[in-house]
Parts: C-alpha cells; structure tokens; sequence
C-alpha cells in the first residue's frame, strides 16, 4: 500500500510497500471491512505491537489469515499471530521500530472503523 492516511491523519502503510498501486484503495477497504464487521476491542501493549480482538466464530478467521497473509507479502515488515479463544480471535500485528508509524495508523483506522460500526454510521 502507499502512504495511506486516516481521518486523523495517520499514516499507516509506507511508501516502500510492493502491493501495485491500483489495488492499494481495494486492500485498504478490505481491511475496513474486516474492522467495522468484526472488531470489538483493540489496545497497543508498546509502541510496536497491537493487539486487535476480532468476534469469534463464521468467516472472520479465514478472512483475516487470508488478508494478513496477503499483506504480509507486499508489507514484509509485519507480523501476524492470531490466538483464537472461546470468546474473540486475538490478531497481534507487530512491527520493527522503524515501523511505529505505520503501526499508529493502522491503529487509527480500525479504532475510526469500529467506532463508525458502534455508532451505526
């Protein structure tokens, strides 16, 4: 993806990245949807891990692994662990420090998503 900002102007994927400009907008409205369908809570642990909490149960799983590892080959810098429980699948997005800027939009957006989502707009 290209340098990519929120509505609070966070950048959250950089310049370097691989993925052919035309399908930055498709990936970028993938991972929207992804938030505003099933993100319940999200926390950063330090300034370079992020941890997302997905609803559990239907497709979300499979279509989370499947974007991850999609963005994972244009943006090699991330890390993708995902830890399913009984309630939620934890997704834990890390980045190398050099990389906190990216990590802080990404954070942003899906925080704008899921507020968006709860708020019913």
């Amino acid at each position: 993806m290209a340098t990519t900002e929120t509505g609070t102007g966070e950048v959250w994927a950089p310049q370097a990245c691989t993925l052919p400009t035309v399908e930055q907008p498709l990936r970028i409205a993938e991972f929207d949807a992804l938030f505003a369908s099933a993100l319940t809570d999200l926390r950063r642990t330090d300034g370079t891990h992020l941890r997302l909490e997905l609803k559990a149960g239907g497709d979300v799983e499979t279509t989370a692994r499947d974007l991850t590892a999609r963005e994972s080959q244009c943006c090699s810098f991330f890390v993708f662990t995902f830890t399913p429980t009984e309630d939620a699948l934890h997704l834990d997005v890390e980045v190398p420090p050099v990389h906190t800027d990216v990590l802080d939009g990404l954070e942003a957006r899906a925080r704008d998503q899921m507020q968006s989502a709860e708020a019913g707009t």
